[in-house]
Formats: structure tokens, sequence, C-alpha cells
């Protein structure tokens, strides 16, 4: 009942801003991107793209907003923003002059409404796998309301190779919309056999995202060498495969990798670039009041790809962070890791991040710092407190370095 209220809340104050605001949407062409991962790089594939190819563009993603040349944060945490935000960031697109937005569409924003009014030209999909069923309750619930964004879109990009390809295809898109498929396997419209390209984007799954964006930029008349050209300059974002150099003979790399199949995608890339020797080391944790089934799925990810492995807080909330690294490590116990030697927990995060680079890392190991990312807080109980990723791992090799 509280859920639904919410949900009529978001729906109201959506179409309160979107009058107010004068359906900015409609002079846009708007582009959402939704899925469980991959979305936040996917958006600024396709808005990297766009730019390059001589559109004005602007774009809302989970690490920031871009309204004509002028960036914005939009909070902490933060996905898809709320109604009246995204209505004012669309306005605010329209009198910059911008004449497409590439929005990162959450299935929590869609299921809430807070995306009414956007009115969607062309819908994008990553993939669908484990997560937010805390929320959803059920997968089936949590496709659905994906699926929601490609309702009235009038081009939908779908991942063929991805389980919800059959969903998407034939329950939630009209018979007028037309369907453009990416894939790595045989029998979709871009492929990497199909539209080749080149990229510094690391493992398969980025391999996704590009084709996922190059098929979205195709749809809208983006020419493939315009595409190419740019997929080949996109440099990544913050937070995602960010290798932090600072002279020290080990690999450090800062990723936002917080779904099952998010970690095993980073620790399967990661595992393919060690050097003989070379042992991979991952930090993470799991946020507390989100999906709780997620977390030994996460463990047994980090067991079965990880040689070494430091369990730590994520946004522990009002959780105890001791009960949720319990959780994570009934998985990473189940592949045979041996606690103490090859697992280790350590709650403070800082701690946990000194450790694995002050005292595992060793020359040719690389260690990854999975779960936050770009993110500029941590919380606890209900206070965000300021954390910053970047200079806690900094540091830490700064430390290592002068020793």
């Amino acid at each position: 009942m509280w859920q639904q209220l919410k949900n009529l809340y978001h729906l109201l104050t959506a179409i309160l801003f979107t009058i107010l605001y004068r359906f900015p949407a409609r002079k846009l062409t708007v582009i959402g991107v939704t899925g469980t991962d991959g979305k936040t790089t996917t958006t600024n594939l396709i808005f990297h793209i766009l730019k390059e190819g001589g559109k004005k563009v602007s774009m809302i993603s989970s690490v920031n907003a871009v309204i004509g040349e002028r960036k914005c944060e939009t909070g902490f945490h933060v996905t898809t923003p709320a109604p009246q935000d995204i209505q004012k960031y669309l306005a605010q697109a329209v009198k910059a002059g911008s004449q497409y937005f590439v929005l990162e569409s959450s299935s929590h924003g869609l299921s809430q409404n807070r995306l009414w009014g956007c009115f969607f030209k062309v819908g994008v999909v990553t993939n669908i796998t484990h997560d937010h069923l805390d929320y959803h309750r059920t997968y089936e619930n949590y496709l659905k309301a994906k699926g929601k964004l490609f309702e009235r879109v009038k081009k939908a990009v779908l991942n063929r190779d991805d389980e919800s390809y059959k969903y998407l295809k034939t329950k939630n898109i009209e018979h007028r919309t037309k369907i453009i498929t990416y894939g790595i396997k045989d029998g979709a419209d871009f492929t990497p056999q199909t539209f080749k390209f080149k990229t510094s984007l690391p493992g398969e799954y980025n391999q996704y995202n590009c084709l996922a964006a190059a098929a979205a930029a195709s749809s809208l008349g983006i020419f493939d060498e315009q595409i190419k050209k740019a997929l080949v300059s996109f440099k990544g974002i913050e937070g995602r495969m960010d290798e932090i150099k600072l002279g020290q003979n080990f690999r450090v790399v800062i990723d936002f990798a917080s779904t099952p199949n998010s970690l095993k995608n980073a620790l399967q890339t990661l595992t393919s670039q060690k050097v003989k020797g070379g042992r991979l080391i991952t930090v993470f944790g799991s946020a507390g009041l989100r999906d709780k089934m997620k977390r030994p799925m996460m463990g047994e990810m980090a067991g079965k790809y990880a040689d070494l492995i430091v369990l730590t807080a994520e946004d522990p909330r009002t959780e105890d962070v001791n009960q949720i690294i319990e959780e994570i490590a009934q998985g990473v116990l189940r592949e045979g890791v041996k606690e103490g030697k090859t697992f280790f927990r350590i709650p403070d995060r800082k701690e946990a991040i000194k450790f694995a680079i002050q005292k595992l890392a060793k020359k040719g190991d690389i260690v990854v710092t999975c779960g936050k990312g770009h993110e500029k807080s941590m919380c606890y109980g209900k206070t965000e407190r300021p954390w910053n990723e970047y200079e806690v791992v900094q540091k830490a090799i700064e430390t290592r370095n002068n020793d």
C-alpha cells in the first residue's frame, strides 16, 4: 500500500512538472538506457558518439548529468533522479540547444513513474541479471519493470544474447516498434563480425556495451565510420575499471562492480590479464538494506575468480556490516577458500584497502576494489559520510611506495 502511494506521488509530481516545464522531452530525441550492469558506460558511450558526430546532446547518468556544456551532480547513490529534477534537466537541455538526451533509466525509476513524461524515442537494454530483488521480489517483476521502457518507443535496441531478449521482444514492445539487436553471438544485427570496431575498454562485457551504443547511434543516423572513430577515442568513465598508476610494481584498479554478474565480469577480465605468478586480490562488500540474495552469489564469484579476497563495508546503512560480510562469506567459503590465508574480513573499508595494498600485494599482482567507484559518500546508519575511493587507494599506494 505504501509503495503504491509512493508511486502515485511520483506520477503526480512527474505530471505536474512536465506541464510546468512545458513538455520539454517532446522537443528532444530522448534515448533511455536500462539494464542491470553497463547502463552508465553505455549511456556515456552513446553521449560521446553523438557528441563526436556533431550532435548537440545532454545526458543523465549515475556518475553525473551533462546539460549542454555544463556538468551537474545528481546526488548520492542516484541513478534516476526525482521526476521534478528530470524535467528540470530536460528543460535546461532544450534551452541549451540540445537535440538529443541520453537518460540512464533504472528499474526503480521506471516502476515508480519517475520517468513519466520523458517520451522515449529509443530504448536500449544492456542485460537483466540478478539485482534489486529486495524491491521487485522476483526476477519476473524486475524484468517487467525494465520492460516498461520499451512500451512506446519507436526503436528498441535489445541484447540478443541476454535472457531478457525473448520477453522484451514479444511481451512489451508494440508491433510498430523497430527492433535492432546486438550481441557477441551470430544472429544479431550488430556483432563484432558485422560491425568491426576497436576500443580501449577491457572485457567482453564492454564489447556488449560498445555494440549497444553503436546500434543506438546507428538507429539515430550516425554513420558507421563516425561511430567507430568515437569508440576508439572513448577512454572510459570514473570508477569503471579505472587503473591507478603511481609507480608501484603491482596494478591497482577501481571498479563499481556491485552485482554478481558485474563482479564476475570484472574478475574474469582481470584474471585474463594476470602475469605469470601474479595474483588477483579483490576488496568488496555489499550494500545494506538492499538485495540480500545476491550476497552469497557475489562471494561465490570472488571465490571462483580471485586469489585473495578481503570482505569489507559498502554502504551498510542500518545493517550490521559484520552480518553482511558473513552472508557474503557463505558463498566464498563454498568455494573452499581458507580464511586467514586467502580470505579476510576487515569491516573498515579504508583499513581493508590499506591491508590489500600494503600487506597482501606483491610484484605483478592486481588489486581491485569493487562496489564504490565514483561515489562520494558511504552510508552508515542513516548518515552519508564523505568517502573517496580514489583518495584512499592513492594514499595507500603512496605509503607503500615510501616504506
